[in-house]
């Protein structure tokens, strides 16, 4: 256990129904045999999509309290309930108590940004919500920029922040900019756990990748991972690794 860190440990309190397709997941089956310990002040989940890792992250976040749909933990908001109840089988080993936290996922970005509009329609003798997001409605933003204004600007250290896909509305060089804001805000004692496909991602220097498949979970050099393999191979030769795809 790091007692550095807010959460350093994953598992299951209780067995899930037999009947639920939880169980068919790679990630769910792995905490299912042994529990998850997070080491480093950043944690990447990586596997195929399906393996479960969107649905474990959520889970996290639910289950520590923030809202299913992303926010911060005073948010809120619902516009469809759509998350599953493996949050509720969840156990989470914690040590310290966060000052800051958010959970940020692509999916429901828009419904996020929505909710802050709306706060700051109700009268009150408050500063504008808006105002600790950049001051600029997100909705003007690109998703991309929209996600990197919220980062910069609301994230403020000594927090737990658990990211579902971020590079999702990110172009290469946003993501360069988003491992920068992760190390800045790793040196202010905040703690990461990111679902990601982003081979970029996974190479931030001193943390954790835990890969995810069939055969459960298990930490891996991110140059193990069959995402860096698959985009190193494709951008050493794209002409003939396309020949090779197109003509098999």
């Amino acid at each position: 256990m790091n007692d550095s860190l807010f959460i350093d440990g994953i598992s299951l309190k209780a067995p899930l129904p037999e009947s639920s397709y939880l169980k068919r997941l790679p990630a769910v089956a792995a905490l299912e045999r042994d529990a998850l310990l997070l080491k480093k002040s950043a944690t990447f989940l990586v596997g195929e999509n399906g393996c479960g890792k969107s649905t474990l992250i959520e889970a996290i976040a639910v289950c520590f309290g923030f809202n299913p749909e992303g926010g911060s933990l005073n948010f809120c908001f619902e516009t469809k309930a759509t998350h599953s109840e493996l949050h509720g089988y969840l156990r989470l080993s914690k040590h310290l108590r966060p000052k800051d936290g958010f959970f940020l996922r692509a999916e429901s970005f828009y419904n996020a940004a929505s909710y802050l509009e709306e706060l700051d329609e109700i009268e009150t003798s408050a500063p504008p919500v808006l105002g600790a997001y950049g001051g600029t409605s997100l909705h003007e933003m690109s998703h991309g920029e929209g996600f990197m204004a919220l980062i910069k600007n609301r994230f403020f250290g000594r927090g737990l922040y658990i990211l579902d896909e971020p590079e999702a509305a990110l172009s290469p060089t946003r993501v360069l900019a988003l491992i920068y804001e992760i190390d800045r805000l790793r040196r202010l004692g905040s703690q990461f756990i990111i679902a990601t496909h982003s081979p970029m991602l996974l190479a931030l220097p001193d943390s954790d990748v835990i890969s995810i498949g069939d055969w459960g979970m298990r930490r891996t050099d991110y140059r193990e991972t069959e995402h860096f393999k698959v985009m190193k191979s494709f951008l050493d030769e794209p002409e003939r690794y396309l020949r090779r795809l197109l003509r098999d």
